[in-house]
């Protein structure tokens, strides 16, 4: 009785130590590939006009930067599936074939690529409400964070349906801002799924608008500017209805206009919303004070406009806006700023980082101009406030948090691969 007792206790002895063993080797040990090696990102990107695809743009040449080279861009686009020789060149999945999308995931779960980073917003997608990039996520076999660039308080349809299998689909959701955040934890998505991290900015210097004006002949002016792709519902109209009680406070006022038409709405419409624009401003007699920049500039040419910019106005009417690229650049600058409270402008401009106007109401924006444009100490105050405040999020600070992201990712999937392959 005391040998079959012993005999037991011994087999429960070597039960353990080959636990032990086990669980020390094959799951707690450190999986061979401890880093990213190569990601994909899904978008649009230049030499597409918009903000998704200059967005994305920058987010890769930041990283690049980090020394990870092994960048795959798959593009959106209006032709077909493209897959060059090239690994350095871009891929394109076209817009509006699905199966191009299931094609694309298929090439992806056969390639060296260890995440895959989805730009998303609704309408880059083909489909209705984008649902094509939801049988890429159906395929695809590999880790996925997804930038969230449009998330509202209460989706509706099918757009709520897409949005929740992308949500499903994606191992972690990228939001650009806490208000975001909240959001999205409103649909019931749990908070560890969820990460942070802003919208990048250029890392530009503070200067004064005063040292910028002469080279763009704006000397002796005092400069209000809105930058970014032209389109109805941008709200550019009230700054203009705004204009002449701003010049009866001060008459050096020039207003810029800086951008193209978006191209989606210049094939459908052509150029009737700048028309309407440059009609208003005749109407009002302040034509001479609104000048259209009707060109898509370099970088290095936008950063001196903004630099060059006394007061920066993001009017847009939609209170439900999460994220301006815009707005992000103008704070990089250290400008001050007159906006609208939509949501991502209620977070960026608290603290003393700029003043709110009222929706669609061009006396509270005359209003929040001319207060900025009489009162240099407020001025002077939102500029650093704003410039601080921005140094948090310029590109390279935000690449490194990308590149984060994307190895603990990796490191995740080489875990869960190396204990099921034992």
């Amino acid at each position: 009785m005391i040998d079959i007792i012993q005999s037991q206790e011994l087999k429960d002895c070597r039960i353990l130590i080959f636990s032990v063993i086990f669980l020390e080797k094959y799951i707690l040990s450190t999986p061979t590939v401890a880093s990213v090696k190569e990601v994909a990102y899904v978008s649009t990107f230049p030499p597409k006009k918009c903000g998704i695809a200059t967005f994305t743009s920058d987010l890769v040449n930041s990283i690049s930067q980090l020394n990870l080279k092994a960048q795959k861009i798959i593009s959106i686009d209006g032709g077909r599936l493209l897959k060059p020789a090239d690994d350095n060149s871009e891929y394109k999945i076209g817009r509006n074939f699905v199966e191009d999308y299931v094609l694309m995931a298929d090439f992806i779960n056969h390639s060296s690529v260890n995440v895959v980073n989805i730009q998303h917003e609704f309408g880059i997608f083909g489909g209705e409400s984008g649902e094509y990039i939801c049988a890429f996520l159906d395929k695809l076999k590999r880790p996925v964070a997804t930038t969230l660039h449009t998330v509202l308080p209460n989706f509706e349809n099918k757009t709520k349906e897409v949005f929740n299998k992308v949500v499903e689909r994606s191992t972690n959701l990228i939001v650009l801002n806490e208000t975001t955040r909240e959001l999205v934890k409103g649909y019931g998505v749990p908070s560890k799924k969820i990460k942070v991290i802003p919208h990048g900015c250029p890392d530009l210097p503070m200067v004064s608008s005063e040292k910028v004006k002469p080279a763009l002949g704006l000397k002796n002016r005092v400069v209000l500017s809105t930058f970014g792709l032209l389109s109805k519902g941008k709200g550019i109209e009230h700054v203009i209805q705004a204009l002449p009680e701003i010049i009866k406070r001060e008459s050096r006022i020039i207003y810029n206009i800086i951008g193209v038409t978006h191209p989606q709405v210049k094939r459908a419409e052509g150029e009737n919303y700048r028309k309407s624009l440059l009609k208003m401003a005749e109407n009002l007699g302040v034509r001479g004070h609104v000048k259209f920049i009707n060109r898509f500039l370099s970088k290095h040419e936008l950063y001196n406009y903004l630099q060059a910019t006394d007061v920066y106005i993001t009017p847009y009417p939609s209170p439900n806006k999460v994220s301006s690229g815009t707005l992000s650049y103008a704070l990089a600058a250290g400008k001050a700023v007159v906006s609208t409270p939509y949501l991502h402008a209620k977070e960026a401009l608290d603290e003393g980082r700029g003043l709110l106007c009222k929706f669609n109401d061009s006396a509270s924006i005359a209003e929040k101009v001319t207060e900025i444009i009489e009162d240099k100490s407020l001025r002077r105050s939102l500029e650093q406030n704003a410039y601080n405040y921005s140094r948090k999020f310029t590109w390279p600070l935000i690449a490194k948090k990308y590149l984060a992201l994307f190895n603990e990712l990796t490191k995740q999937s080489t875990k869960e691969e190396h204990i099921f392959s034992y």
